[in-house]
């Protein structure tokens, strides 16, 4: 139980630093509240409000996000797999080839369909 006092130390310390810090700001902060501070501003665009019924959105929003997902995951499995990398033997060199060759054909289809332009 002693080995977890100095962890248990640092939350305590990082969450009153946390809390000080938010009240500091509170307190000395400024003050000026104007309509643009509180308006909805994205990429230089001024935002417009959607239809009743949702509108229609882009897919390739979709696929950017799912591309995204597909890559961090990738990045999740790579990263253990390269720090235990010389206690492994070379059946998961040659998964993780297979696993980042299927990757990239996905990848290369994704694309040539024109599924990473944003037009």
């Amino acid at each position: 139980m002693s080995y977890y006092i100095p962890i248990l130390a640092m939350v305590v310390l990082a969450a009153l630093f946390v809390m000080i810090m938010i009240g500091l700001s509170i307190v000395i902060g400024p003050k000026r509240y104007n309509e643009s501070k509180y308006d909805v501003y994205e990429c230089g665009v001024d935002a417009v409000p959607r239809p009743d019924n949702g509108g229609r959105m882009s897919v390739k929003y979709f696929t950017i996000a799912m591309m995204f997902l597909i890559f961090d995951i990738e990045t999740i499995f790579l990263f253990p797999w390269a720090v235990a990398f010389d206690k492994m033997g070379w059946f998961f060199l040659v998964e993780m080839v297979l696993f980042v060759v299927a990757l990239l054909v996905a990848y290369t289809y994704v694309w040539r369909r024109g599924g990473l332009d944003w037009e």
